[in-house]
């Protein structure tokens, strides 16, 4: 059972010193790094870092942003972990996956962030019909 840590900073005038202590001193034997905007996909430290990983492990990251693209990609990587069976840990917020308490917060996340895609969709559909809906209407179809 191993503790590897996962920094990243956005832009090259950041330091990831302040995260790179912060995982050290939570005790990760192995660390990966990115500078890479939180919006890219290509992160070769991230997929090195969860090539590494193996089952009993636990990911830790100073922050949630630091690892999710959304809170959508966030989750996604999460569940991937854990089909590995690999725990996750968040320093600032608290999160652990390692925990039940941990687990049960990170599935409130996943449903928030399913209810929002939900809603996000309902909201596209009402505004197409409502657009196709007046377009009928201005054409005199009504």
């Amino acid at each position: 059972m191993a503790l590897i840590g996962y920094a990243r900073v956005s832009t090259a005038d950041q330091s990831a010193a302040l995260q790179m202590d912060a995982l050290r001193a939570a005790g990760c034997a192995q660390l990966f790094e990115d500078m890479a905007s939180g919006a890219r996909a290509d992160r070769p430290g991230l997929a090195e870092a969860l090539a590494y990983v193996r089952s009993d492990d636990t990911l830790i990251v100073w922050k949630l942003d630091r690892l999710g693209r959304s809170m959508a990609h966030l989750i996604e990587t999460v569940r991937e972990l854990d089909k590995k069976g690999v725990g996750f840990r968040s320093l600032t917020e608290g999160v652990d996956t390692t925990t039940s308490g941990g687990t049960l917060v990170f599935h409130l996340f996943g449903a928030l962030a399913q209810f929002e895609r939900d809603l996000t969709a309902e909201r596209t559909r009402a505004g197409l019909s409502a657009a196709a809906s007046s377009r009928s209407y201005s054409r005199g179809l009504l």
